[in-house]
């Protein structure tokens, strides 16, 4: 029989193990904050590809025509050669043209907002180039700058450009007038308030532009290689689609929205590190 412990030593023990017993509860339910809403888009990608597959392998559609999730997945392992290296061409182009683009939007935005007439005269065609549809622009800008890497890159310029530019410039917009008030009655001249002040207030909106800019580059790199190129995703599809390559060229689709899913990731991880006060004041 196990003795049992002093009278005065009981106290302790129950009070030591309390705060283990409140804490426990609030541990589980943290973890489950943060775990549900990671599990929650497995799960719905899990219920889709299901449904999917489902559809496929009850004859509803041919499996040349769609084919199922396991023919894709098939894909990705037996192609995986094929399939890398065109992803690498793609994925230059969509870099590159992004990097261009970073560039020329900041510049841009920069200029137009420190000259309210050149933005009135420059804005309006930069939204009317967005009207502009890929699919005539891309042969003319490969005949006029030959079927190199320069026509890809102009057109993954220019539908990554606007986002970023557009983004960018509503936050410069939205700097809080007091501050700029503030700086100017202590002697800041309008270049030292705009380095001060307003481009940190903007960055966050360079991160929102930015997002949304790879996701169209990336589009833009695939659809420019439609139009004159011997190498990339968009060439592989165009081959695979008429040999009946249905599940090859779904899997380099897939291949490249996973790109997207981890340049869109990267960068939100980026804006995380480097503005800290920006997702602590949304948290």
């Amino acid at each position: 029989m196990r003795a049992s412990p002093p009278a005065v030593i009981v106290p302790v023990l129950r009070a030591l193990a309390a705060p283990g017993r409140m804490r426990r509860p609030a541990l589980l339910r943290e973890s489950a904050r943060r775990v549900v809403p990671a599990l929650a888009p497995l799960g719905l990608i899990a219920v889709l590809l299901g449904a999917w597959e489902l559809y496929v392998r009850l004859g509803s559609v041919d499996p040349l025509i769609l084919p199922p999730p396991t023919a894709v997945a098939r894909s990705l392992f037996d192609d995986r050669g094929l399939l890398w290296s065109n992803f690498t061409v793609t994925a230059g182009e969509a870099l590159g043209g992004i990097g261009l683009a970073l560039i020329a939007a900041l510049a841009l935005a920069m200029a137009i907002h420190f000259s309210r007439s050149l933005r009135l005269a420059v804005y309006p065609l930069l939204i009317a180039s967005q009207a502009i549809p890929l699919v005539l622009l891309a042969p003319l800008l490969s005949a006029w700058l030959g079927f190199g890497l320069a026509p890809k890159l102009v057109i993954v310029v220019l539908v990554s450009f606007f986002p970023i530019l557009v983004a960018t410039l509503d936050a410069l917009a939205a700097t809080d007038p007091d501050l700029l008030k503030l700086v100017a009655t202590l002697g800041a001249t309008r270049w030292q308030a705009f380095v001060r002040v307003e481009a940190p207030n903007a960055l966050p909106g360079l991160f929102t532009g930015a997002r949304v800019a790879v996701v169209f580059a990336l589009i833009g790199a695939f659809l420019g290689e439609w139009s004159g190129a011997s190498r990339g995703l968009g060439v592989l599809v165009e081959q695979a689609i008429p040999q009946l390559q249905t599940a090859r060229a779904a899997a380099a689709v897939t291949l490249l929205a996973g790109f997207a899913l981890l340049l869109f990731g990267a960068l939100g991880l980026l804006e995380r590190r480097l503005l800290p006060w920006t997702t602590a004041a949304t948290s």
